[in-house]
């Protein structure tokens, strides 16, 4: 007598090679959906508002109105912006290449292992940067002061009279000074970070070769810390473009000098806050974005090309 046996139950079938894909799909974009929506509503959403507010004007008769790219021709024949513009050009072109200038030769100095005490060296020249903004440019405001400050502390002792650092002529220049103290020791992190990761064969090679210091710096060096320096230029740039903490907050100590509109982030602040005029506000920071935007890329451009 033979004994039925019930069938075996049929293999759950794989499923289709692109519902696999789909489904991974979905399970990347779960992973990545909280980022774009906080990058979206962090810096997306500001943008869109801004492009929004530049295309209207507040009319004392009439209201808001649409007015089209009419506060772009204004914000492009407008003298106190490209004054502005002018003064925080002329900041970059001198600042920037003696910041990272000194911040190189910190790093190389650090990286040469020649020099004793490197450790306290380098947390000491990284920490400036520590400090708030707000309050180096405290600090470095009451240093400059010629009545109550250290300046004027000075001219009383010795009987001398030192140049007002807070002058016309010269605040710029302090301001420079203020900034440089603050991102030293952050370009020098950058630079050193790069230096401590070029493959120690290199130096072996060019040890052989009978090459020295100079040569190790010019030849091995500064070309492998290239994208670094590229980087650290960019920042500055940007930093440099959008300088608003130091004479905002020294104009109450110079005010002659440091007027409301002697930065484009500064004219575009006192345009919204003082002035009221919000849409023309909004103009001035989406032309100054454009016009950084286009340096750094070309800047980028220039410092990545091979051969260069």
């Amino acid at each position: 007598m033979t004994t039925l046996q019930p069938p075996a139950a049929a293999a759950p079938r794989p499923a289709p090679p692109r519902a696999r894909r789909d489904r991974r799909s979905w399970t990347g974009w779960g992973f990545l959906g909280p980022f774009v929506a906080v990058f979206a509503l962090v810096f997306l959403a500001p943008i869109a508002y801004s492009v929004y507010l530049s295309l209207f004007r507040d009319r004392l008769i009439g209201g808001t109105t649409f007015v089209g790219l009419d506060n772009y021709t204004q914000a492009l024949r407008d003298e106190r912006f490209w004054d502005s513009l002018g003064r925080v050009s002329l900041f970059l072109a001198v600042q920037v290449p003696i910041m990272l200038g000194i911040a190189l030769l910190v790093a190389l100095a650090l990286d040469s292992g020649r020099l004793y005490g490197r450790d306290f060296f380098r947390i000491s020249i990284f920490l400036p940067y520590a400090v708030p903004a707000v309050v180096a440019t405290l600090m470095w405001g009451f240093m400059y002061g010629t009545r109550f400050g250290l300046v004027g502390d000075i001219n009383s002792a010795f009987g001398v009279s030192l140049p007002d650092p807070l002058s016309t002529d010269l605040v710029l220049a302090s301001i420079g000074n203020i900034v440089t103290w603050e991102f030293v020791g952050y370009n020098m992190l950058i630079f050193y970070s790069a230096l401590r990761v070029i493959p120690h064969s290199l130096y072996e090679a060019a040890q052989i070769d009978g090459a020295g210091q100079i040569r190790v710096i010019t030849a091995i060096k500064l070309p492998a810390i290239r994208g670094a320096l590229v980087i650290a230029t960019i920042f500055s740039i940007i930093g440099s473009f959008q300088l608003f903490n130091e004479p905002s907050i020294l104009q109450p100590l110079a005010p002659n000098a440091l007027t409301t509109d002697y930065t484009p982030n500064f004219y575009t602040y006192s345009l919204s806050f003082n002035g009221q005029q919000h849409n023309y506000s909004a103009t001035v920071a989406i032309v100054m974005g454009l016009i950084t935007m286009v340096i750094a890329y070309v800047v980028q451009l220039r410092g990545m090309r091979k051969g260069v």
